[in-house]
């Protein structure tokens, strides 16, 4: 970060300026930082973005992706996944852990997906909602991803802990870190900001070791001067 950055992210006597007062500068770093933004999971249709995203539940990216060209190509559309035997499911998705739930979810929202919406999954993150295993997180990514309809902020273990450090928000809640990002970032900003933070997340502000010397955003962050990572 520059001087003239730098200045901008505090106030007279040394201090970050307030959350909203550095939200539109933090913006401009991390679009310059991470400026090609697309999904981190491989999809190409709604159906398969949500899968992708159920599967992604406390297993890494690059491991759903490795499962998922198989998996799509197994199970085409939601009929295939309502009817697949439990067993035979939880065994394609073993690798992303979690299995036994990640199945009995994926075959329920298929079978909501088949009997309440044609067979198609739903655009809006109200019905989303209705869906087994879909909280707010999850409707958020498909609805940018999928639908390219920003609704909300998807909140992750990145997103949270970022937020947190910068002083956007106070809590560890995903829904309460989720209204609080709402109230600060521009709607237009909604469905870029959560891959410029996991992006930011994943490659500098890490939960264990962040690399706050190569952090652009270093300046105006009130996290250097905490007690201990969160």
């Amino acid at each position: 970060m520059t001087k003239a950055e730098s200045s901008r992210e505090k106030g007279k006597d040394g201090t970050p300026l307030p959350a909203a007062d550095r939200l539109p500068e933090i913006i401009r770093i991390l679009k310059r930082e991470y400026p090609d933004p697309k999904p981190f999971l491989h999809f190409r249709t709604p159906l398969e973005m949500l899968v992708a995203t159920i599967l992604s539940a406390q297993c890494t990216d690059k491991r759903v992706n490795l499962v998922t060209p198989g998996l799509f190509k197994k199970y085409p559309d939601a009929r295939a996944y309502a009817e697949a035997g439990p067993g035979v499911l939880e065994n394609d998705i073993r690798s992303t852990g979690f299995f036994r739930n990640k199945a009995r979810n994926i075959r329920g929202a298929a079978r909501k997906i088949l009997d309440d919406f044609g067979g198609e999954v739903p655009a809006t993150m109200d019905e989303l909602l209705t869906l087994p295993g879909v909280a707010r997180k999850t409707a958020n990514i498909v609805l940018s991803n999928a639908f390219h309809k920003n609704e909300g902020i998807a909140v992750d273990v990145h997103v949270g802990r970022v937020s947190r450090r910068l002083g956007l928000s106070g809590h560890e809640d995903p829904v309460k870190i989720e209204r609080d990002l709402l109230r600060l970032v521009p709607r237009k900003h909604w469905g870029d900001f959560n891959f410029w933070v996991v992006s930011h997340g994943r490659a500098v502000c890490r939960a264990r070791k962040p690399d706050c010397g190569a952090c652009p955003l270093r300046p105006g962050c009130p996290f250097p001067s905490s007690p201990r990572p969160r």
